[in-house]
């Protein structure tokens, strides 16, 4: 048998980026061997072991055919007669089908394994589909919105488009897991370029599908993507302030339904709402008046007093992005400075065990210390 090394390891080494993960595949092999050599079984889908000293993933080389809808929809064949070659061509891109032999120290040696001419759309920098079969895997479209916004000054070949196109008109992007649809954007929301990620989404019709409604309707409008590529360069780099950022001209109800759907992490989604209701409360101000009922009840829903941290971010962002917040940080910063026990102190010793009587004396005081600091 033959053991190689794969996939985005050679594209990444060739680009001259570090390279964090390499798939290996195995050539000429079978399972009853990979097993008498002490790799542990863990694919289910298809044989894939781990190494008994590294724990790193070697797969059998196999080949696939469509049977179903989505991406789990295929039937994988591995046997000792599936060459490197076959095992290539049912990869995405070409970029991504080349490979290097590796010897018996673990370590690659010899000529890049080239068979789909990926190294000349490398040096052209474009994204090309290996096969027909491209368009049998609804997953690959998003892969490739990923790869284009990590990899910006890339282009899609015509026939690559046509094949993504494909893709949206077959109606199988209804099939994909929403695991894997978040997965997938939320790797490109922190890649170089975001803004390319939903220009392919944008242009290959897959907008109205995987995001939602509002956005996709905004994102047609070219003054709309001017400004969102502004603010993802002026804003942080992080998944939830990206996040928040591409989501913020949304109502919550609209973030909370399109984040439940895409099984979005909690605190990301939390960050994304209680962003858009900050976006919200600074437009209704009037010459920078904000009343003090207002910002003490978005303080409220944001949980400054619990996540100080997160208001912190929260404003930090926004004022970044240009919002007039610069009076909710003095206000955060004063009503944050009260003095806990003054306050239960003030509260009739009989009561001092009545929660709702608590509550409302802290709410009171906040209320006067953000009062007093939109005032000075």
């Amino acid at each position: 048998m033959k053991i190689y090394a794969v996939g985005g390891a050679i594209r990444d080494t060739l680009m001259g980026l570090p390279v964090h993960d390499i798939d290996y595949v195995v050539v000429g092999s079978s399972v009853e061997e990979m097993l008498a050599q002490g790799f542990r079984p863990v694919g289910k889908d298809f044989p894939v072991f781990l190494h008994p000293d590294t724990q790193a993933e070697y797969a059998l080389a196999r080949t696939e055919r469509k049977t179903g809808q989505g991406y789990k929809g295929f039937h994988f064949y591995a046997d000792p007669s599936v060459t490197l070659e076959q095992d290539l061509e049912r990869r995405d891109l070409t970029i991504n089908a080349m490979a290097q032999e590796l010897g018996a120290d673990g370590k690659q040696f010899g000529p890049i394994i080239d068979p789909y001419k990926g190294q000349e759309d490398l040096a052209s920098k474009v994204f090309r589909h290996v096969s027909d079969a491209f368009a049998e895997d609804p997953l690959r479209l998003l892969r490739i919105a990923r790869f284009a916004a990590r990899f910006p000054e890339f282009s899609i070949a015509d026939e690559t488009m046509s094949a993504l196109k494909a893709i949206v008109q077959s109606g199988e992007l209804n099939a994909l897991s929403a695991e894997r649809i978040w997965q997938e954007l939320a790797r490109g929301l922190i890649a170089t370029k975001p803004m390319h990620l939903f220009q392919v989404l944008l242009n290959t019709g897959a907008a109205k599908t995987i995001l939602p409604p509002t956005l996709a309707a905004n994102l047609a409008y070219e003054f709309f993507r001017e400004e969102l590529i502004t603010h993802f360069d002026l804003g942080g780099k992080r998944l939830e302030e990206r996040c928040a950022i591409t989501l913020m001209d949304l109502d919550s109800s609209e973030i909370r339904s399109w984040a439940e759907g895409v099984r979005m992490p909690i605190e990301v989604r939390d960050f994304s709402e209680i962003f858009s209701e900050l976006k919200l409360l600074s437009q209704k101000t009037l010459a920078d008046t904000y009343q003090a009922v207002d910002v003490l009840a978005w303080f409220n829903r944001a949980d400054v007093w619990r996540k100080p941290d997160r208001g912190q971010a929260l404003l930090e962002l926004a004022e970044k992005l240009g919002f007039k917040v610069s009076p909710l940080l003095a206000a955060l910063r004063q009503a944050q400075e009260l003095n806990t026990a003054q306050i239960i102190a003030g509260v009739d010793a009989q009561d001092r065990s009545n929660g709702e009587r608590i509550g409302s004396a802290f709410e009171s005081a906040r209320l006067a210390a953000i009062t007093a600091a939109l005032h000075s």
